[in-house]
């Protein structure tokens, strides 16, 4: 009977530490124009440089507590902007938004990093 009750213990404690390990993944990563209803109007990967503004739509799933995730815009090498969000549910939508120059075309990315600072996603696009 104790032995039943350890090995039923130990299975409850193993299942409670797989779930607390769920990790952040990104399952949609857009660059769009607009965002309406909490959700990207368009998808692109290459756009004017003059439109003036754009944002990262990004699909969060596999937080079990609030969390973070970081957009990091890159023109190039160069970090342009980093954004921090709030990820309320194991399967949120966030977005942010940057606004660009005209002489600002060529490679552009968004890196989408946890709170811990690992990378989960690159959205990568171009500004011609």
């Amino acid at each position: 009977m104790l032995n039943k009750l350890f090995i039923l213990l130990i299975g409850i404690m193993l299942s409670a530490t797989l779930v607390g390990a769920a990790e952040l993944q990104v399952v949609d990563g857009t660059i769009t124009t607009a965002i309406k209803q909490q959700m990207p109007v368009d998808k692109i990967e290459l756009y004017r440089a003059d439109f003036g503004k754009l944002y990262c739509f990004t699909r969060i799933v596999g937080a079990d507590t609030n969390t973070e995730v970081t957009h990091v815009w890159y023109y190039q090498d160069s970090e342009m902007a980093r954004v921090t969000l709030s990820v309320g549910s194991g399967d949120w939508r966030t977005y942010s938004s940057k606004r660009f120059l005209p002489q600002w075309a060529g490679a552009w990315r968004v890196v989408v990093l946890a709170d811990d600072g690992n990378e989960i996603a690159t959205i990568p696009f171009t500004l011609e």
